[in-house]
């Protein structure tokens, strides 16, 4: 079972992330925000893709929903920390970073 403290230990232990609070939540950010920690601890929300979204919930219906409205559409996806395994937050968070990389500037010539 996964905590919010877990969450908070793995995602900024990944390169780059910090936190900054965003509205009535925790964001953890590297470039961009990759996932949003609610104020109660219990639920977090992942920026994934669309088909990361569609397997998740599939894989995972307990843990992982779609955000139901435009950020859903998006693969903002909702998870319910007490139901992931520690493995599977971590790759949760692993997989949101990755999108919220800053893509790097080319080289002028």
């Amino acid at each position: 079972m996964a905590t919010a403290q877990d969450l908070r230990r793995i995602a900024l232990s990944l390169e780059g992330a910090s936190e900054a609070p965003h509205m009535d939540r925790a964001a953890f950010r590297v470039g961009r925000i990759f996932v949003t920690l609610a104020a109660d601890g219990q639920t977090a929300n992942f920026k994934f893709t669309p088909d990361e979204q569609e397997f998740k919930c599939m894989l995972a219906p307990e843990a992982f929903a779609a955000i139901p409205n435009g950020w859903g559409r998006q693969g903002w996806t909702t998870a319910t920390l007490s139901k992931l395994k520690i493995a599977e937050l971590k790759d949760a968070l692993i997989t949101a970073h990755a999108h919220a990389l800053p893509v790097p500037k080319k080289k002028r010539r």
